[in-house]
């Protein structure tokens, strides 16, 4: 935009102070403003208009609501005891890294005990998560469909590669970031192509969430959330594109009752009031204080089944 009309917008830091907080933080006129703004000049063609394209078939997001075990929830505790006090101690850039790795820390709880102890002790049994994705995962199967599982972490995309290949008796694959680009093409030929080939294909949200085609799959699971939906929405395309003959259904695991749940609803509100303006991904959260954090971090009672 300050390429074609410099100044329309003005100074990166007059932007950031006019719109960019606001808007991430949901001021709805705000975004209405910048809407308004920007306008004129934005030509926007979406998959789902018929109009542009009107054989690919219909897609359905599902939000798929996750009980901790007891495991996971006397983790997530302990941490969200421990990370609290940290930052309400800190500030500047030093609290602003805490409440990241705070972040990350209770997301891992929540896909795993494995993945936040990272000590490769076995999956079975320990997460709430993980046991609502395998269900999921034999009816798909069941049913003679394919399904592609995203994860942000590598750290869990090889425990849960290999937790699926002894649960199923069928091979997974599993790409990231290392892997090359000979076997990269031959893992996609073979979901895509190979009769009987692997029906589970997890792969690292980064390394595999754009520039692939894998419409033989009509499910996406997103086992981790990515707080920039713009990224989630790419990663879903590898399913939803030209080629894609089936409905695809797309399923997003929270668990119920943590900081998954609160920042999804956050979400939610900001695709409602501009879905094309939001945040580039966790960074908005570091401006919150220490009690909006309390809030959004505690754990409360339904997050664990009985």
């Amino acid at each position: 935009m300050d390429f074609l009309n410099p100044g329309y917008l003005g100074s990166k830091d007059s932007f950031q102070e006019r719109y960019g907080r606001a808007v991430e933080r949901g001021d709805t006129n705000k975004a209405a403003d910048l809407r308004r703004i920007v306008q004129p000049f934005l030509l926007r063609r979406v998959k789902t208009d018929k109009s542009i394209i009107s054989d690919l078939p219909d897609k359905f997001e599902h939000t798929v609501y996750c009980n901790l075990t007891r495991e996971q929830a006397t983790l997530y505790q302990a941490v969200t005891r421990n990370m609290l006090e940290q930052i309400s101690e800190a500030v500047g850039l030093q609290r602003a890294r805490l409440i990241l790795i705070a972040l990350m820390k209770l997301k891992q709880v929540c896909n795993h005990p494995a993945h936040y102890l990272g000590d490769g002790s076995r999956l079975a049994n320990r997460s709430g998560k993980l046991a609502r994705l395998e269900a999921m995962l034999e009816e798909a199967l069941s049913a003679g469909d394919k399904a592609l599982i995203f994860s942000q972490y590598t750290e869990m995309g090889r425990p849960l590669q290999h937790h699926l290949q002894q649960v199923f008796k069928r091979e997974v694959l599993f790409l990231h970031g290392q892997v090359q680009q000979k076997k990269r093409d031959e893992m996609v030929w073979r979901f895509q192509e190979e009769p009987k080939g692997p029906p589970i294909f997890v792969l690292s949200l980064k390394a595999g969430g754009t520039g692939l085609n894998l419409t033989a799959a009509n499910h996406v699971f997103h086992f981790d959330r990515w707080w920039n939906p713009a990224v989630e929405n790419q990663a879903t395309d590898r399913a939803y594109r030209i080629g894609q003959r089936r409905d695809v259904q797309v399923h997003k695991l929270v668990c119920l009752g943590t900081l998954e749940e609160r920042i999804d609803q956050m979400l939610t509100k900001k695709r409602a009031l501009a879905e094309s303006i939001v945040g580039n991904g966790e960074g908005w959260l570091t401006e919150l204080s220490t009690n909006q954090l309390r809030d959004l971090f505690t754990m409360s009672d339904e997050a664990v089944s009985d």
